[in-house]
């Protein structure tokens, strides 16, 4: 098949965030299983534009980068799409669309109906008009998103509670195919030997690592689990514990250090910056919990991460969390914004060894029967043909 993915901006390894690696991941196991894939996105790459108008093929994917002229969070105005749009949708034998409301989607929408070329849209958690601008979400599914899913040959949804808040916008049952992310298990098959991470960052060999991993940014609760670290080390005698937070600021990492200040363990919280390869591994490797505090989330691929290094997780129970985040088999749920639950919910893992290495174990097995990257392409692949067939059943 002749599939094209469209996604607001694009990039693979060190500069992809989590949704945009797994659509990097799901196609570079298309062309693997002899599917013709390309990208149609913006030039954004690494906090700037990359290059005019252009295309690249990366590991036997074309991807072809816009020139995008105004950007507004992940919203890339990209103009010079449409021509290219134009001359080359109907040579595509599906489209899917990662992510909602976008400019992309809108081009996308419109000659996709005029050519008859079914696409799939997968909002990849984008569906709630929550945090900011909701207003302008609201202005946007009026003018486009309703249509946008009317329109679908399918959505979408990477767990039962996206399935809900598609219906919730008026998509009926039958249109939504619940897929989770995959990871591709290849890269966990060497892992690094415990103890690299903390010998590069000087941390004695004894003492516990309670690892945050992910974009520092308000929504992710990480001054929750600053507070509950606080509670662990001042109220609850552990002295053997470091936490380490790793990964970029996205305009909270000022506000999260002023809050370690004040809590007086700045000594005790350890900031890396982003971490990547083997030195992200390494991290995981050498923490005996990852903690996801989040206030919002919707299928968070550091939770996969820390599964297939076999390590256990403590995270807020909202939205699809429970559904990933098994408690007492792979981890163990917390309400959001319980400070006291979170701390004891991290205390429990690391005085309870044995039962945090057991419920590694049942992480690193949900890996293999649930989430590989092989049985999610699988069941898009199958996804794929029927859309295709429908379509051409119906001309």
């Amino acid at each position: 098949m002749r599939i094209l993915q469209v996604v607001p901006w694009f990039s693979t390894g060190k500069a992809a965030s989590g949704y945009v690696q797994a659509v990097y991941n799901v196609s570079k196991e298309l062309v693997k299983r002899g599917h013709e894939v390309e990208v149609y996105t913006s030039n954004f790459l690494d906090g700037k534009r990359k290059m005019e108008n252009d295309s690249l093929i990366i590991g036997q994917i074309k991807v072809n980068y816009f020139n995008y002229i105004m950007r507004h969070y992940t919203f890339f105005l990209t103009p010079s799409m449409i021509p290219a749009v134009r001359k080359n949708l109907k040579e595509f034998d599906v489209i899917h669309i990662h992510d909602f409301r976008t400019f992309q989607s809108i081009i996308i929408h419109y000659y996709s109906r005029k050519y008859r070329v079914p696409y799939i849209l997968q909002a990849c958690g984008s569906l709630p008009r929550i945090m900011a601008w909701q207003r302008l979400k609201w202005v946007y599914d009026v003018l486009f998103g309703y249509r946008l899913l009317r329109d679908a040959s399918k959505v979408i949804a990477l767990t039962r509670v996206e399935a809900d808040q598609y219906k919730r916008m008026g998509v009926p049952e039958e249109k939504i195919a619940i897929i989770p992310n995959g990871i591709d298990i290849s890269e966990y098959a060497e892992l690094p030997p415990k103890g690299v991470f903390k010998k590069k960052y000087n941390i004695p060999e004894d003492r516990k690592i309670i690892l945050y991993l992910g974009r520092i940014h308000k929504i992710k609760g990480i001054d929750f689990l600053v507070k509950a670290y606080a509670i662990l080390k001042n109220k609850m005698n552990f002295k053997d514990a470091v936490l380490v937070i790793a990964g970029p600021n996205d305009g909270f990492l000022d506000e999260v250090k002023s809050l370690v200040q004040s809590l007086g363990i700045s000594r005790l919280v350890m900031f890396t910056g982003p971490l990547y390869g083997k030195e992200k591994l390494g991290a995981y490797m050498d923490s005996e919990v990852v903690v996801l505090p989040s206030r919002y989330e919707t299928f968070p691929n550091v939770v996969l991460e820390a599964y297939a290094c076999s390590k256990p997780v403590v995270a807020s129970s909202v939205e699809a969390i429970p559904d990933i985040v098994l408690h007492r088999e792979t981890g163990l749920l917390f309400k959001a914004g319980d400070v006291k639950g979170l701390a004891n919910a991290i205390a429990y893992m690391l005085t309870h060894p044995e039962e945090a290495e057991r419920m590694g174990r049942n992480a690193r097995r949900l890996i293999d029967e649930k989430f590989s990257i092989d049985k999610v392409v699988t069941q898009l692949e199958e996804l794929y043909e029927k859309v295709y067939k429908d379509e051409r059943e119906n001309e």
